[in-house]
């Protein structure tokens, strides 16, 4: 019987995306790879089907499977709830594969860690994967420790700094939402996640090493977990999604960056789930007008306010009501507003561009990295914020947009942070650090690099 790696996770893009990477990766080293998606929304199977037909034409040496939600709902704890619902079905496409191939390995989105069951269950080593940094895992594996030893909840502390190995000292305020109130439901269900991490049989993370050097090594010094074992930590690393040239038509965006001169345009890009009202465009909007500079911006339309609804976004917006009266026409020889997507790992790497206003997701500073494009922070959600004091004060290669956490960024400071990137000394000096970790990051991936020779100790530790 062929052996067979078993890859579970949700439909969020943020997390199907990289997993969807490593079981590129695996299949090329010689893998039989099956990918196992949880759906959330039984309205959004039409945006499912397409993602998942797609995917499977783009990777015919790869099975995936798709989990259907058992039960309706809205909201972060019933997203938790299906995704536990999903051990029963996952449980029988497990033996469903066993018929015909041995599943030697199972690897799951921290989010699914609920399958951690089913792997014990059925005696398949379970490997943790977690397509957040290892700044992230850090506080995630600590969290429960600090949790113990802290007097009140996150949200009483407000911006009292908080320590965690590896980590420069953390504002309380900049840990995601759902780990402020100790008496939320989903508070304890994070606790309870993360509690269970370090009883993986190991942990591969989407970073590389020299990427997150202090957070590394305090994870492999098992410092986050005092008093207890860590599994192995494989930093595998960047795993991003690079689009195939086929002769498609180039997106209308590349064709405008092909006329602009050489880190000429700033980039802003929010994310799948990033959207903003119509009062925070129109501020954007002015600070760009403001600034002089060329831009490149993705628009979506104006927020809604559920998680669930965001991981299906079908509106397009109406750019001339929801942008300032003029704005396109009086920018339209150094400016271009996009609806809804750009080809983001397109655009970064194309020579125009010389910045990028970014929410601070884990694979967007990911692709900025290997693109060598400096950064602005502007986070939005889940652990954006602990990503933003990364980039600024320990890698130095961004700035920050101040007000992010306040109800408006105001024109200002758009229009300030876009020149200082773009023009000044600062923004020189940020530039060529991110160049350097650029060319760390292919060092990596390189043969003998870091990331390519931890993916070969967690293949080693599969095959045996």
């Amino acid at each position: 019987m062929k052996d067979t790696i078993v890859l579970f996770t949700w439909i969020a893009l943020g997390h199907l995306m990289p997993m969807v990477e490593l079981a590129k990766l695996l299949s090329k080293q010689g893998m039989s790879v099956t990918v196992v998606i949880v759906d959330l929304m039984k309205d959004s199977s039409s945006f499912t089907s397409k993602t998942m037909s797609r995917l499977s034409a783009a990777n015919p040496t790869i099975s995936f499977h798709v989990i259907p939600p058992a039960t309706e709902g809205e909201g972060i704890d019933h997203m938790f709830k299906i995704l536990q619902e999903a051990n029963n079905p996952l449980s029988y496409i497990l033996q469903s594969i066993s018929e015909t191939c041995s599943v030697c390995t199972m690897v799951l989105d921290f989010f699914c860690t609920y399958a951690l069951d089913v792997a014990r269950q059925l005696d398949i080593p379970a490997y943790l994967f977690h397509t957040s940094g290892a700044y992230d895992l850090s506080m995630d594996i600590y969290f429960p420790t600090m949790d113990k030893n802290l007097d009140n909840s996150i949200a009483e502390i407000g911006n009292r700094l908080l320590h965690v190995p590896g980590l420069p000292p953390i504002p309380g305020s900049h840990l995601p939402d759902h780990l402020h109130q100790r008496n939320r439901p989903v508070y304890k269900t994070f606790i309870n996640i993360f509690q269970r991490f370090v009883q993986y049989d190991g942990m591969l993370v989407n970073t590389f090493e020299s990427l997150e050097k202090k957070a590394v090594e305090a994870l492999g010094a098992g410092l986050c977990f005092p008093g207890g074992y860590t599994p192995p930590v494989y930093c595998i690393g960047p795993l991003i999604t690079v689009p195939e040239k086929k002769g498609e038509e180039r997106h209308e965006s590349l064709v405008w960056l092909d006329m602009q001169p050489k880190k000429s345009v700033v980039f802003l890009s929010f994310g799948s789930m990033g959207s903003f009202s119509e009062q925070q465009l129109t501020e954007i909007a002015t600070g760009l007008e403001n600034s002089g500079q060329r831009f490149l911006w993705v628009v979506r339309s104006p927020a809604v306010t559920n998680l669930l609804k965001k991981l299906d976004p079908q509106a397009t917006p109406d750019l001339q009501a929801i942008l300032p009266e003029g704005f396109i026409d009086r920018t339209k020889d150094r400016g271009m507003v996009v609806k809804q997507w750009a080809p983001q790992v397109e655009v970064l790497n194309h020579e125009s561009i010389g910045a990028f206003v970014t929410h601070c997701g884990w694979n967007s500073i990911l692709e900025a990295t290997m693109a060598g494009v400096p950064m602005i922070c502007w986070p939005m959600y889940a652990e954006q914020k602990l990503n933003k004091i990364y980039l600024v004060e320990e890698m130095k290669v961004a700035v920050e947009m101040k007000g992010f956490d306040e109800d408006i960024v105001v024109a200002k400071e758009v229009e300030d942070k876009v020149k200082l990137i773009m023009e000044s000394e600062e923004g020189k000096v940020i530039r060529e650090r991110m160049e350097n970790m650029r060319e760390k990051a292919v060092e990596a991936l390189r043969e003998g690099g870091s990331s390519h020779t931890a993916l070969e100790e967690f293949l080693k530790a599969v095959r045996n």
